[in-house]
């Protein structure tokens, strides 16, 4: 396993993150920790969960499967890098959403009884909120980081003027501020390539790219259809009509070089400035093991270039659409 620090800071995280949204609703609590323990053997240290996943209102299905993991002992929290999110509703109180103070304080709480820890390594922000100042929001991060509650902040779907914003203002508080921030990337999904990067890569924030495989649109799905393996669902399916034919360059390109096209679409991430890893998924102990795969794929300039040409990305704005 490779590991590198998550942006400026000095943590330490694997290439590869481990998501947790399956945990539950997909997969059983007795898979859910096989995985996980699985994780560790291979060397994935990096999880990742939010209190709103299990899709439970206010239940945190799955950061109660992690707690549970955790609960077992043999060092399993101490292997763990746990970024856990609060924004989605928790509750139908008019203060159980969002990034008040309040909900900061309450959902904390509630996160670290469920997770079964007394502190939270990384605490993001799982949207940006509008009616929240960003000092309202690093201060009480602040108390939590006091408390020794959590130890760094990071943000989710953050615009690039959003992380500018949130960076100097914990830069007048004299505080940290954000170490990282996750947001949809993929080879379909270039966008943040115009301002978030950017951003991310000038205050040292870490990327962490969700929906890396863009919901299994890059993972080979029209062999799979062909072999009827598998049905679109979800983003892929809302997206497949308009791409079909980048699919089919992108999974010819896969079998001329001979690798499978989730691979190279987990690897392709991995080649990408500022990126600290992106978010694996699995269902099942066989998807966790076929993505490490990602860490041994070299992609030649020849082969990045190629992949460009049949997923254009962006230039830094303003040059992408100015001169």
């Amino acid at each position: 396993m490779e590991y590198t620090q998550l942006g400026r800071s000095g943590l330490k995280v694997s290439r590869l993150v481990l998501g947790t949204m399956n945990f539950g609703p997909q997969t059983t609590e007795d898979d859910s920790h096989a995985i996980m323990d699985h994780a560790h053997e291979v060397g994935i240290n990096f999880f990742d969960t939010a209190n709103v996943y299990g899709w439970k209102k206010g239940e945190g299905v799955t950061e109660q499967i992690v707690g549970r993991f955790f609960a077992k002992g043999g060092g399993r929290r101490e292997r763990t890098v746990i970024a856990t999110k609060l924004y989605g509703s928790m509750g139908e109180g008019p203060n159980e959403t969002f990034l008040s103070a309040l909900n900061i304080r309450r959902a904390c709480d509630a996160s670290l009884r469920r997770l079964q820890t007394d502190y939270i390594d990384i605490y993001q922000m799982h949207h940006v909120d509008r009616n929240t100042p960003f000092d309202e929001i690093f201060e009480a991060m602040e108390v939590l980081r006091a408390q020794g509650k959590i130890i760094y902040t990071g943000s989710s779907n953050f615009a690039g003027w959003h992380i500018a914003k949130a960076q100097e203002c914990a830069r007048r508080r004299n505080f940290m501020g954000l170490v990282s921030d996750q947001s949809i990337y993929s080879l379909v999904k270039r966008e943040i390539e115009l301002e978030v990067l950017p951003a991310c890569e000038d205050y040292g924030l870490g990327v962490i790219p969700w929906s890396p495989l863009h919901g299994g649109l890059l993972g080979g799905v029209l062999r799979k259809e062909r072999e009827g393996k598998r049905r679109l669902t979800g983003r892929a399916k809302d997206s497949f009509d308009e791409v079909r034919e980048q699919v089919e360059a992108y999974e010819e390109f896969c079998e001329e070089i001979g690798r499978e096209p989730a691979i190279v679409g987990l690897a392709w991430l991995l080649h990408q400035p500022a990126v600290t890893g992106p978010i694996i998924g699995p269902r099942t102990m066989e998807q966790l093991d076929s993505s490490l795969d990602a860490l041994e794929l070299v992609l030649s300039d020849k082969e990045l270039l190629r992949l460009d040409e049949i997923w254009p990305g962006h230039r830094t704005a303003p040059e992408d659409y100015a001169w």
